[in-house]
């Protein structure tokens, strides 16, 4: 298992192949190496560890994992509204009261985006975005305005993928993870830890954008037209959408797993004819089987033993809770900026659950939730994540603004992360 740990290390950070591939070799590798009936049958010299290798279903199932299935509930929901034109209409209502100031237009633009990414991905968030935004962007003839501008839309994608479990990967492998542990997290609770922290960088970083690059002066006008598709189709689709996210948002009162309702869009669209085979097809598939490639290798490392081997060969105790949490914030920020948000969190959420329970002081559900969130505030590089490669390619922002920009609200935002939200959120009762 820990050679498997070091392979998916090694892969996802250098991408030898696809991260999707990684994750899927990781399954096959526990199945074959690891589980009941392994080749070269690893636990032949000690009976009581044979009894407790897992059997290969149990690896296997991370393909259809509850939080793979609330996921492709968010998926369907997202490329619905791309189909309708649901979420360009959104941008260009809620962006008509931000006319005029430059600086009041990229707060809209980072709310909206914001709101958009916590139920939509992260990247088709920023691509849709952009393409509202295209037309302003070339209106600006301030160089450094125009690069402001840019970059609030990755920037808000990022921290606003954090508000929900549907909003990134790596909630949902953080919420797999805890989920595999015997601890459940609702939509809503989630919310309530995160959707604040969320809110509050995502201000914090307007004020720095307006201080670095946008002067005071600038303006910007603007004239967005909306187009609402009122097909039969199009309204089905807005009232299912509608009531999953409100099902979501309420799971305390109805008591229904927001896994569960996930899996109610896929059924109700597809049998609505709403969506259909092809609409299938353009899910973002890779990232549902990254995710699980996440959820099967934490199940192998603490199946085999591994997690405490781990916390046993290093004196994290000497850290302490805060320390240890703050050490693995850091590493989780440090990885996601030169590799995936994704890989990054299914390296690090097992091993911050394994200290978790094996330490005195360190609450589960707190430190899968902070290192999964720190893994999202990577974003320094146009390489660090989708929205920036996106932003980065329409040539109006530069490497070092990027950096400085990312660095700056990085760092910041994982020692507020770290420092803290975890005693304030013990203070509110939610942990």
């Amino acid at each position: 298992m820990l050679s498997i740990f070091l392979l998916a290390i090694v892969f996802w950070i250098t991408e030898a192949v696809p991260l999707t591939a990684t994750a899927v070799l990781v399954i096959l590798l526990e199945v074959l190496l690891v589980a009941q009936g392994a080749l070269g049958n690893p636990t032949a010299a000690d009976p009581a560890l044979a009894e407790e290798a897992l059997p290969a279903s149990t690896y296997f199932a991370a393909l259809a994992n509850p939080v793979i299935i609330l996921f492709l509930g968010g998926f369907m929901i997202a490329d619905g509204a791309e189909k309708y034109g649901l979420d360009k209409n959104i941008a260009a209502v809620m962006l008509k009261p931000f006319s005029g100031s430059a600086r009041s237009t990229v707060l809209g633009l980072m709310l909206i985006t914001g709101i958009l990414s916590a139920f939509m991905s992260n990247t088709a968030t920023t691509a849709t975005m952009f393409a509202v935004v295209i037309p302003i962007l070339t209106s600006i003839k301030n160089a450094k305005a125009r690069s402001g501008v840019a970059l609030a839309i990755p920037l808000a994608a990022n921290v606003g993928g954090i508000a929900t479990p549907v909003g990134t990967p790596p909630n949902a492998i953080a919420v797999g993870a805890l989920e595999s542990n015997g601890i459940h997290v609702s939509f809503i609770d989630w919310m309530i830890m995160a959707t604040p922290f969320a809110a509050l960088i995502l201000i914090a970083s307007w004020l720095l954008l307006c201080t670095l690059f946008i002067p005071r002066s600038e303006r910007i006008e603007l004239t967005m037209d909306t187009n609402w598709n009122m097909s039969g189709k199009a309204k089905i689709f807005y009232a299912v959408a509608a009531l999953t996210i409100t099902l979501w948002m309420t799971e305390p009162l109805h008591g229904v797993s927001s896994n569960t309702v996930g899996f109610i869009p896929v059924a109700a669209l597809l049998c609505l004819r709403v969506m259909d085979g092809s609409d299938i097809k353009k899910l973002d598939w890779p990232v549902l089987w990254l995710v699980s490639g996440g959820i099967a290798l934490g199940t192998g490392i603490g199946a085999t033993g591994l997690d405490a081997w781990l916390v046993g060969s290093i004196g994290w105790q000497a850290l302490g809770a805060v320390g240890v949490t703050l050490v693995l914030c850091l590493v989780g920020l440090g990885f996601a900026n030169v590799m995936s948000h994704s890989a990054a969190s299914n390296l690090l959420v097992p091993v911050a659950i394994s200290l978790a329970i094996s330490l005195d002081g360190i609450n589960t559900t707190t430190i899968a939730v902070v290192v999964a969130i720190a893994c999202s505030l990577g974003m320094s590089l146009p390489i660090s994540t989708p929205p920036n490669a996106i932003a980065y390619s329409t040539g109006t922002c530069t490497v070092k603004d990027m950096a400085i920009l990312g660095i700056i609200v990085g760092i910041a935002s994982t020692l507020l992360l770290a420092l803290a939200m975890p005693p304030l959120w013990e203070l509110m009762g939610l942990v």
